[in-house]
């Protein structure tokens, strides 16, 4: 039974990082959005596990949470956004999206080797899953750096904080207050974002990042 709760939740962790490497593998924005909420969608089994695993009741309302809004309300919210916005093309990708598999890849293998051997006192699920959130964290920053348009932005920045309540209900849980806090933020930052992305859509006629530099650039001129 410990063998297969181990299993369980490696799988579970682990399919975060395959979600990720999709995340950076998608061209197109309506894709990016189902594949974000698949990744949600992930985190609270995976935190829901962890709550059973560890007999963590608040956990519960951890999964709960990441599930209404991260997996349901936040990509709902933003498929109106880019409907309203009518952002129905391709992404644009630094490089090439070999290039991004390949990178992921090194991060990948970049927070096994750092995080291992820094929690080598824990228990060995702690240890995974700490790796395997450190993982995700670095394919977030990675979507988000390697990504001219506005929405890979957002969903960079929400896909590093899945990675982040992995870590923390994986080491021993995180509290409620702060986890209804964070999920408040979230929201709050996605309202400002969507003003934002409103604003730049009737002032530039695009929410491409590559677009508004050579703007500005032209202006200078």
């Amino acid at each position: 039974m410990h063998s297969l709760a181990f299993d369980i939740a490696h799988a579970l962790a682990g399919s975060m990082v395959v979600l990720s490497f999709l995340l950076l593998y998608q061209d197109r924005v309506y894709a990016l959005l189902n594949v974000f909420a698949l990744h949600s969608l992930a985190l609270a089994l995976a935190v829901g596990w962890q709550a059973y695993l560890q007999d963590a009741h608040h956990l519960y309302v951890t999964a709960v949470v990441a599930l209404l809004f991260k997996a349901i309300a936040i990509p709902t919210a933003l498929h109106r956004i880019v409907r309203r916005l009518d952002i129905h093309r391709t992404l644009e990708v630094v490089g090439g999206v070999g290039r991004d598999m390949l990178a992921g890849a090194a991060l990948v293998a970049l927070a096994i080797m750092v995080m291992l051997p820094v929690t080598e006192g824990s228990n060995a699920l702690a240890r995974q899953d700490l790796a395997f959130a450190l993982a995700v964290v670095l394919l977030g920053l990675l979507l988000m750096v390697n990504r001219h348009n506005a929405i890979s932005l957002v969903i960079g920045f929400m896909s590093l904080e899945n990675g982040l309540v992995l870590a923390a209900a994986g080491a021993l849980g995180m509290p409620l207050v702060v986890e209804i806090s964070v999920a408040f933020s979230v929201l709050i930052a996605l309202i400002v974002i969507g003003v934002f992305l409103f604003r730049i859509r009737e002032r530039f006629d695009s929410v491409d990042m590559q677009a508004m530099d050579t703007f500005r650039e032209g202006r200078r001129k």
